[in-house]
């Protein structure tokens, strides 16, 4: 069985996924929701960490069979909910408890801003091998959730962010940043 709790499930999904330097394709999966915000918040503040109910990867296309294998042999059931590969703790679990996966390079949804960042951009500021910062923020830009705001005022409150990411964001992103940073209370 996978891991249950948030904080289990993103330290078991870690050696399957190659976040530890074990798993079956080490280099292929890398964290870049929530978790991700956690990792880059808890560098400067652990105090000012939220974690969420589930987890998000990235992986290459190619690299899914492995995946799924990898997963597998960490006791997570693979499964598809509405659109997007996942992988449960069990097969009664919850898909927004689950481990989602995003395609390295392609766009979560056609019509997002910017496609989901590359393998190749991430960097390993804590525990776990996440997307760099500047990727992290053109993701969470990108999908503009309310969940995805409060990640983005969360990096702003540690001092992550500041006015001058607005140059540092693809121009069609760097309205919401402003208007985020212009309302930090939300």
């Amino acid at each position: 069985m996978g891991a249950g709790s948030n904080g289990n499930r993103t330290n078991s999904a870690a050696p399957a996924t190659g976040h530890s330097g074990t798993g079956i394709c080490p280099g292929s999966l890398r964290g870049h929701g929530g978790n991700a915000v956690a990792e880059w918040v808890g560098s400067v503040d652990e105090g000012a960490v939220r974690f969420t109910r589930d987890v998000d990867i990235l992986v290459r296309r190619d690299d899914m069979p492995a995946a799924i294998e990898a997963m597998a042999a960490g006791g997570f059931v693979h499964d598809r909910a509405m659109g997007v590969e996942i992988f449960l703790d069990s097969p009664d679990s919850k898909p927004g408890e689950a481990v989602h996966v995003n395609f390295a390079g392609e766009k979560v949804k056609e019509y997002d801003l910017q496609s989901a960042p590359l393998i190749e951009e991430s960097v390993r500021p804590g525990t776990f091998a996440v997307v760099n910062l500047d990727a992290l923020v053109g993701m969470k830009l990108t999908s503009y959730r309310d969940k995805d705001k409060r990640h983005i005022r969360d990096m702003i409150g540690v001092g992550l962010i500041d006015h001058s990411w607005l140059e540092r964001v693809l121009p069609s992103l760097a309205p919401r940043l402003e208007e985020i940073l212009n309302l930090p209370e939300g």
